[in-house]
């Protein structure tokens, strides 16, 4: 005889935060500096869960953005993620997000955004 499953732990009863992200080198930055904060005001580790999106494969076959459906195509598979339970919450750039509503997802928070005269992207002056 089995034992009966166990369900899987909320995010509330998980230890570890995931967090989804787009797997370019971009998102996993800007990811990994939102992962930094909410490790500290949270006091929780926090996994970066990279997801490769549409809009990443499609790209990288070098189609536009606009003749593979523009605005979404980066962020249908994060929010397919998050309403999946498969990760805990997602980072996306604001400037590429879709901002209508969507059933049992909320923009949660946006960092304060840094001065756009500072280049803060790793090994660039």
């Amino acid at each position: 005889m089995t034992a009966p499953a166990t369900p899987a732990p909320s995010a509330t009863e998980r230890v570890t935060l995931r967090l989804g992200t787009r797997r370019s080198a971009l998102a996993l930055a800007q990811a990994g500096l939102v992962a930094q904060a909410l490790g500290s005001a949270s006091g929780r580790p926090v996994e970066l869960v990279p997801i490769t999106t549409y809009g990443d494969t499609t790209q990288s076959a070098g189609e536009a953005l606009e003749t593979i459906g523009g605005t979404g195509v980066f962020a249908t598979e994060l929010r397919r993620a998050l309403l999946a339970g498969e990760v805990d919450l997602a980072v996306h750039s604001l400037k590429d997000l879709p901002t209508g509503p969507v059933d049992g997802l909320v923009i949660g928070a946006v960092p304060q955004r840094a001065d756009a005269g500072t280049c803060w992207w790793p090994g660039t002056a």
